[in-house]
């Protein structure tokens, strides 16, 4: 164990972690802005990642250059499974919660479903890529070219969304909502339409996390089941519905993740975060920025 070896090994972690924020942060988003779950996290993942690996068949887009467009069809996306479902599921008469529970479970298995339909089981990735197989040296660090990308990419989206929050009418008809969803219509805001885009900027986000893994991760029906746990508990880590709280604790996970693989074996590079996840739970359950 050498000094080296441990910077790489934090280094790494911190790039990961970054992508695990921004995976993160649209499903920390709706649950702030609607108290709802979204257990079709994964599959939105999933479905923006093989939008990334289509694009680059049809086209020969690097999923970098397809980024925006991937995120473009998530945000639609979003705001149509609000507005197809999501929003009846809220109006139940009864057991509202446990409706919107089963509604977006439902749409999980329906996506995973129409995947390995239309795509099949296999395993595929995007074999040549502007990035692919790079690295980038940096004072005896090695840094993958993918991961780094990616951990930019998520920074410019946290401070694209930091701008839209703080500083757009949008933003602050967001955080209006999200402290009193009933009280807003007093002052003209329509919170249907504002939970509509909330649920499309989730989406976008989790596109362009779909799109970067889409470079260096394969890409299967059942991808984002993993990313989909990670990302819940980055969520609690944070605190439930707070986006910037996902951030922060995205980078702990790939850190405290990174860590464990490091003295463990990799196998075992889980054990470290689910520790973690118990130990806040216990210690502080709203979260480490939460205010539950």
């Amino acid at each position: 164990m050498t000094a080296e070896a441990v910077i790489q090994s934090l280094a790494s972690g911190l790039l990961m972690g970054l992508i695990y924020g921004l995976v993160a942060a649209g499903l920390a988003l709706i649950f702030g802005l609607m108290d709802v779950v979204n257990f079709a996290h994964g599959e939105f993942l999933m479905t923006s990642m093989y939008a990334a690996f289509g694009l680059y068949l049809a086209f020969a887009l690097d999923p970098l250059a397809s980024a925006p467009f991937v995120a473009a069809a998530m945000f639609v996306f979003g705001a149509v499974v609000y507005l197809g479902l999501v929003r009846f599921a809220m109006s139940a008469s009864a057991n509202a919660g446990m409706v919107q529970i089963f509604a977006t479970f439902g749409l999980a298995i329906t996506m995973r479903g129409l995947a390995q339909l239309l795509f099949t089981p296999d395993y595929r990735s995007i074999p040549h890529s502007w990035l692919g197989g790079k690295t980038l040296k940096v004072a005896g660090i090695f840094l993958p070219a993918p991961q780094l990308a990616g951990a930019l990419v998520s920074l410019a989206a946290f401070g694209a969304l930091w701008l839209v929050i703080n500083k757009t009418d949008f933003g602050r008809a967001l955080e209006a909502t999200r402290e009193d969803a009933g009280a807003v219509a007093l002052v003209g805001i329509d919170k249907k339409r504002i939970f509509a885009l909330g649920w499309g900027l989730g989406g976008a986000l989790v596109g362009l996390a779909g799109a970067v893994l889409a470079t260096f991760f394969y890409i299967y029906p059942d991808v984002g089941a993993s990313f989909a746990l990670i990302a819940y508990v980055t969520v609690a880590l944070g605190g439930f519905g707070s986006v910037f709280g996902a951030f922060a604790a995205g980078i702990l996970v790939g850190v405290v993740e990174a860590g464990t693989a490091f003295i463990l074996p990799a196998s075992l590079k889980y054990l470290g975060i689910y520790a973690l996840y118990l130990l806040v739970v216990v210690l502080r359950p709203r979260g480490l920025f939460g205010s539950l």
